[in-house]
């Protein structure tokens, strides 16, 4: 039920020594860096540190290439952490050159099959056609038109007898029907326009198709199929370029990694003249050890100063939980984690969560239900909630003992022994009452009480003597109840006269409400 102690780290080096203490930093766990631009922004003469970034682009490069071309680029464990930016970046470029080229290739290849693909899908419908496309298409004195036209509409073409064209079918489909027709020069444009009128749709053919149809189709297949071999061949000249530099580029990527984290890490670096410092917290436990390992370097000094020695900085805060409460320190940080001066309730809120969820829904089978789910998910899913049911589930079996429940049946508990406790029974009716009322009065008499420590340990001392949840209101609460008690219970105390009620209730309730002019 704490929050770390806290210790803040000032640690100061001379400017071009900002390499190693960078370097030091983001391999460091347990110190918490605070921003430069803190001190900068409220002090003349300050600056953050501002360094051109030169590993930025060459990581984006290699990260790209690494999704494009599915490499096994990943990052390694590396004792030297010095590289030369330029060869490592004129390595990865014609590495990356000679890969583009044989993409371009690859492109035109792609480009090649999909246009063969098109014109064979095309050919297809004409296989049975007897014509030969270099002898059409070289005539200089006709024009010829290959494409496909509405079925309904080829009826429609007796109407144009008396046109001169001629007009032949390679395949009379449901739908459509592809076919050709040949006209004269000079009667193109007329002929063009009645086949339009009838919804002809003209296809190109290439001028790379030569011979008959079937001979056309047959040659496009063979230089399709070509071509496709030829690309899984460049897609193994790719990979088998970027497996013989694998190793090295790894390492340039591992060191680029690492040294672009101390570029990211100059956020924390105050420049003042010649000299630099990185400020920080580290839990107290720790200050030491972190103080030896930036002292290491040479000419770098650290000096360990109270968590609240500096007023431009608040300490952040770093919740310290047992093995029972832990779980329930995402219900605390659902409201907002508490500042580094507050108490933690997390222990508060794990402990009377428990108890109240075991007193309401006490029941051994279910309980263990609970428990076994919420085993399950907190081990094969690391979900915290299930780790919270383990426990609710454990108090909720614990209370189901108390109260003889098995799966919401006492005649089942009766098999094995007497029930401590029978809340349905009408003679237990009160007790459960007071019961709860009791747990109600304690838990609001700790939250008022942990109240008035914090407010004493900040020394708000209007909100610590006069607040309805400082001394008055405690004094006025614990006055109120006791009175109440005494007159339902009959304990005969001695409260209620002039002075108890002036003294520990009314005056209480004055003090509440002048508490802005008191304060």
């Amino acid at each position: 039920m704490a929050i770390a102690k806290l210790k803040l780290l000032e640690i100061e080096f001379p400017a071009e020594q900002y390499d190693s203490v960078l370097m030091k930093l983001i391999n460091l766990d347990g110190f918490h860096p605070e921003y430069a631009s803190k001190f900068a922004d409220s002090v003349q003469g300050l600056s953050v540190l501002n360094r051109e970034n030169p590993y930025a682009d060459l990581i984006a490069r290699m990260e790209e290439a690494r999704d494009g071309y599915h490499l096994d680029l990943k990052c390694q464990d590396v004792d030297n952490t010095r590289i030369n930016i330029i060869q490592a970046d004129t390595f990865f470029c014609n590495v990356l050159e000679q890969v583009t080229k044989i993409e371009k290739v690859k492109e035109d290849l792609q480009q090649m099959i999909e246009e063969n693909e098109g014109t064979i899908s095309q050919l297809e419908h004409m296989i049975n056609a007897e014509v030969d496309f270099d002898t059409l298409f070289s005539c200089h004195y006709l024009q010829v038109r290959f494409g496909r036209i509405p079925t309904v509409n080829l009826d429609k073409l007796q109407y144009y007898g008396a046109q001169e064209f001629l007009f032949k079918t390679f395949h009379k489909g449901t739908k459509e029907t592809y076919c050709m027709y040949m006209t004269t020069e000079t009667k193109a444009p007329e002929i063009d326009n009645i086949f339009s009128s009838l919804y002809f749709e003209r296809i190109h053919i290439p001028e790379f198709v030569h011979g008959t149809p079937e001979e056309a189709l047959r040659v496009l297949k063979e230089e399709d199929e070509t071509a496709k071999n030829y690309l899984v061949v460049l897609d193994g000249r790719i990979k088998d370029l970027f497996q013989q530099s694998i190793d090295e580029m790894n390492q340039i990527y591992s060191v680029s990694k690492k040294l672009n984290e101390t570029y990211d890490a100059q956020k924390y670096v105050v420049v003042f003249g010649k000299n630099a410092a990185v400020y920080g917290f580290a839990e107290d436990k720790d200050a030491e050890k972190i103080k030896n390992e930036f002292e290491t370097i040479e000419d770098v000094h650290v000096e360990i100063k109270p968590a609240m020695g500096d007023s431009r900085l608040t300490p952040p805060t770093k919740l310290k939980n047992n093995w029972f409460s832990r779980p329930f320190r995402m219900f605390v940080e659902m409201y907002g984690v508490p500042s580094y001066t507050d108490f933690d309730p997390t222990n508060l809120v794990a402990i009377s969560y428990t108890f109240l969820f075991g007193m309401m829904f006490g029941d051994i089978g279910q309980g263990i239900v609970l428990s076994l789910i919420g085993y399950f998910f907190y081990k094969w899913k690391g979900m915290q909630l299930g780790a919270v049911g383990m426990r609710l589930g454990i108090s909720s079996t614990i209370f189901g003992f108390v109260f003889g429940s098995i799966f919401g049946s006492e005649a089942l508990f009766e098999h094995f022994m007497e029930p401590m406790f029978l809340p349905m029974e009408s003679e237990n009716t009160m007790t459960l009452l007071m019961a709860a009322i009791a747990t109600g009065v304690i838990l609001i008499i700790i939250s008022i009480a942990f109240n008035i420590i914090l407010n004493l340990k900040k020394k708000h001392w209007g909100d610590l003597l006069f607040s309805q949840n400082g001394i008055a209101g405690l004094v006025f609460y614990v006055s109120v109840l006791l009175l109440v008690a005494n007159m339902l219970v009959g304990l005969n105390l001695p409260l209620g006269g002039p002075l108890y009620i002036g003294l520990l209730i009314a005056m209480p309730v004055i003090m509440i409400f002048l508490k802005e002019p008191l304060s």
